[in-house]
């Protein structure tokens, strides 16, 4: 059995802190994105958190001083919580050619839509992969197999089964989406 050195250890703690960190800006932006709608304030470009969403951002304001001080909070989290996200990424980024999983993590990109930070969180997560004697082995480990309904002689296929590591199967799932 395969047991994880601690630089890896450490390593995967740093991945594990990024992803907390992104949950925390996504939870911000979702807040601050409510309440903007609570106030009939709608953005009118196509995409939002771009730069030019973040310029009207600055551009909103509210006659009411506790409104204006309730989205003055609203966009600090989310600015906050974007800085603890770009600097976990930088850390990661400085610490990866130190690793010893370095190596796996180059061969992981090598697959379509998979980016550093994916590559990176898969690694981590999975550790060594020579512990999978097939792939069907991984992928039931990640999660990534299909759940089946029986009774009887019937047989119905569903939606994968979500077992197994969920940071590595979200990884996964959003570099398919790339």
């Amino acid at each position: 059995m395969w047991v994880p050195d601690a630089p890896h250890e450490a390593m995967r703690e740093l991945v594990r802190a990024r992803a907390t960190a992104m949950r925390v800006l996504g939870k911000a932006r979702q807040h601050l994105q409510g309440f903007l709608l609570r106030h009939g304030r709608i953005y009118a470009g196509k995409k939002g958190w771009t730069l030019a969403y973040h310029r009207w951002l600055t551009t909103v304001r509210f006659d009411h001083p506790a409104s204006q001080i309730v989205l003055q909070d609203y966009i600090y989290a989310v600015t906050d919580a974007e800085a603890r996200v770009n600097c976990l990424t930088k850390r990661i980024e400085e610490l990866a050619p130190q690793w010893s999983m370095t190596p796996f993590v180059e061969a992981v990109q090598a697959m379509r839509g998979v980016a550093f930070i994916v590559a990176v969180t898969v690694v981590a997560e999975v550790g060594d992969f020579s512990r999978f004697d097939n792939p069907r082995q991984l992928m039931a480990d990640l999660g990534l197999v299909p759940s089946e309904h029986s009774s009887g002689a019937t047989i119905r296929p569903g939606g994968v089964t979500k077992a197994g590591n969920a940071l590595a199967r979200r990884a996964l799932i959003e570099g398919a989406w790339t």
